[in-house]
């Protein structure tokens, strides 16, 4: 989650694709590792030509598709798009949710963001201007301002720190015990933006934690960030050895996404909730 600054001026705000927070400092980008191309023997074609027959799309489509996180092979996403694949693969898609609104009034919208959706997409979809934002996979309760003194007093607020930002995550492992993460961490910006633990460099960066249940090696737990840095709770818990799952960026196991939800927030005055998701409750 992190604050975004928008643009001064007009009372209606047009969307705006991209903002960088002004108080973040710009450091160059890491090399990025590429995958390796997995190897196929026999007859097949790439992942998305065999998605776009099977479900009589164009490519670019079936492309997106899979570049968004939303298809799967015996369980497992499909990362590469152009992967070799039997020509008989039968792939399952997930359906992409569309934002739900959860309040909205003359100053604010407030949506319940579905994973696989960016928080771009959410603003052009609603029509009004991001006060913050999720990751990508990220669900749960975010909020935009319908005008510039809204957009204003939020930005001040979160730079005040007069927020309240809770979320749910499943981690790997069993937490027995809540604790506070206090390290700052340095962003390393570009098209796979990552946050790594840096105490010399880094911004500083405060995440409590406490568990709400466990069951075969995992964990819910509830999050509480005091600042908002990007990719903040995720990095934190790879830093105390228990990891998101389904965030593979950060060490954890794979899964259908990353697994967290922002459950709450609380910001000019009012309170915000988004129920939990079904495949966030734990069963034995």
């Amino acid at each position: 989650m992190r604050d975004n600054r928008g643009k001064k001026g007009a009372q209606k705000i047009a969307p705006k694709k991209q903002r960088e927070p002004e108080f973040k400092k710009r450091v160059a980008a890491p090399d990025v590792e590429r995958e390796p191309k997995p190897a196929f023997k026999g007859e097949g074609d790439k992942a998305y030509n065999i998605l776009a027959k099977q479900l009589k799309i164009s490519g670019g489509k079936a492309k997106e598709m899979i570049d968004r996180g939303l298809v799967y092979y015996h369980g497992k996403k499909i990362l590469i798009a152009r992967a070799m694949m039997p020509l008989d693969a039968e792939f399952k898609v997930e359906k992409l949710q569309k934002p739900r609104t959860i309040f909205e009034n003359d100053d604010l919208i407030v949506v319940d963001k579905p994973p696989f959706m960016t928080s771009d997409e959410v603003e052009v979809a609603v029509g009004a201007t991001l006060v913050h934002r999720l990751d990508k996979e990220t669900s749960g309760v975010l909020a935009l301002a319908k005008n510039e003194e809204t957009l204003k007093a939020a930005i001040e607020a979160f730079k005040k720190r007069e927020v309240y930002k809770e979320y749910i995550a499943i981690v790997q492992g069993v937490v027995a015990e809540g604790g506070v993460v206090d390290v700052p961490l340095l962003i390393q910006k570009g098209s796979n933006a990552k946050a790594t633990v840096d105490k010399k460099f880094g911004k500083s960066a405060k995440t409590t934690y406490e568990p709400l249940e466990m069951m075969a090696k995992k964990s819910k737990l509830k999050i509480v960030i005091e600042t908002g840095r990007t990719h903040q709770i995720r990095a934190h818990m790879k830093f105390i050895k228990h990891p998101i799952l389904g965030d593979t960026l950060y060490g954890g196991a794979e899964a259908k996404r990353v697994m967290l939800h922002s459950k709450t927030l609380r910001l000019l005055g009012h309170e915000f909730s988004a129920e939990e998701p079904k495949d966030f409750i734990l069963r034995e």
